[in-house]
């Protein structure tokens, strides 16, 4: 199992390497790669999508069933099936391609912080660097005998954020330092967010979340290298595209069935 895990990690250092040799740059080349994952991805990433739009189309016609139901779970659960089967909906879709877009993440993730790219930056981005590290950069947190940079793995996010307020002078001093990867951790939150709110749509429960998420990942993703936050902001941008375009053309098939949105049950269901 290990050998198969390094060997994966190699092929994504050629991948990635690949893409860099091709385009000239270590940003473009993650960009190729994510647009690469995108298109790989694309048939079931759809089918997630229309599956989820359908489910909130669906929603007053589940809300009938469940009140009509209310008393007699296995019939609801069994009567949801139903509507779920006569529109080709299925509730778990949304699952399978975050589940195969996590390896990539992680090697990505492995890639950068174990391989020396020489202090890339893409639009003042540190691929390799972490905010925090960048931080640390800015304020010269280092050792005071080896004058060697302290790894922010043992100063800890408390250490470096204080250290960082107690020394505003210097921090300021070296504003691009780390604020393009502050930036990027704060746009990358908004698209997580805006992603969320399309996918909530008459759901308040999954609106809630969709305000928790962007805020939990926003403090992640200060440890997490800027290449790898770069990946996670164009795929989820691309992702909202890809959202939005599906959306639409969902909804005006969904237009074209108004029995599905009725206010009562069909004959059907009433017998």
């Amino acid at each position: 199992m290990w050998y198969l895990w390094e060997m994966a990690v190699e092929a994504m250092m050629w991948l990635l390497t690949w893409m860099h040799d091709l385009t000239g740059s270590w940003g473009l080349a993650i960009i190729g790669i994510t647009v690469l994952t995108r298109v790989v991805m694309h048939p079931l990433t759809q089918k997630q999508m229309i599956s989820m739009k359908k489910m909130q189309e669906l929603a007053p016609r589940m809300k009938m069933l469940q009140e009509k139901y209310a008393d007699d779970k296995d019939m609801q659960s069994k009567k949801i099936m139903e509507l779920y089967k006569e529109n080709n909906v299925n509730p778990v879709a949304g699952c399978l391609p975050m589940l195969l877009q996590l390896p990539i993440f992680i090697l990505l993730f492995n890639v950068l912080t174990t391989h020396d790219f020489g202090g890339a930056t893409f639009w003042g981005i540190n691929l390799s660097g972490s905010f925090l590290s960048t931080v640390a950069d800015a304020i010269n947190l280092v050792d005071p005998e080896s004058l060697e940079r302290i790894p922010v793995e043992e100063l800890g996010i408390l250490v470096v954020i204080f250290s960082a307020m107690s020394n505003p002078p210097l921090l300021f001093a070296n504003l691009g330092t780390w604020l393009p990867n502050a930036v990027l951790i704060i746009a990358n939150s908004v698209v997580m967010w805006y992603q969320q709110r399309l996918s909530s749509v008459g759901n308040p429960q999954m609106a809630m979340l969709g305000w928790l998420m962007p805020i939990m990942m926003l403090f992640i993703c200060l440890g997490f290298p800027g290449g790898v936050v770069f990946y996670w902001g164009v795929s989820s941008l691309l992702g909202v595209l890809t959202q939005v375009s599906v959306m639409r053309k969902t909804h005006i098939e969904m237009q074209k069935k108004p029995v599905l949105l009725q206010e009562k049950p069909t004959h059907k269901e009433t017998e």
